[in-house]
């Protein structure tokens, strides 16, 4: 056994077993609960805390004097994030003056490229 499989062991096992007449590795998941075992209480606090976030959330899209327009700007801020991760160095303002075809002062193609649904 592998220190990574040692050290995996608590997530599960793989074992050798036949299937159709063919010797094969099956993965066969540690039993529940997990150990060490949860602690519900902490995690109460922090699902409380994401339930309150969400009803901020909710409560403030109300006041959106456009709902479809905040959905496309950030969109675009969570594309222009995932491409500065990848090192592309270009700001928000230099992505909407691309889009409404005016010359930013970066390329904005590694931008543009991310899915904006």
């Amino acid at each position: 056994m592998t220190m990574t499989e040692e050290h995996n062991q608590r997530l599960g096992t793989f074992i050798e077993t036949s299937a159709g007449g063919e010797r094969v590795r099956a993965y066969v998941p540690a039993p529940l609960p997990p150990i060490p075992t949860l602690d519900l209480p902490q995690l109460m606090s922090v699902y409380e805390r994401a339930i309150a976030a969400v009803g901020r959330l909710d409560g403030v899209t109300t006041i959106l004097p456009s709902t479809p327009l905040f959905l496309y700007m950030y969109v675009r801020k969570e594309a222009l994030l995932s491409s500065q991760i990848e090192g592309t160095q270009s700001s928000l303002s230099d992505l909407l003056l691309y889009e409404n075809d005016e010359a930013p002062s970066v390329e904005l193609d590694d931008v543009k490229r991310w899915p904006m649904g």
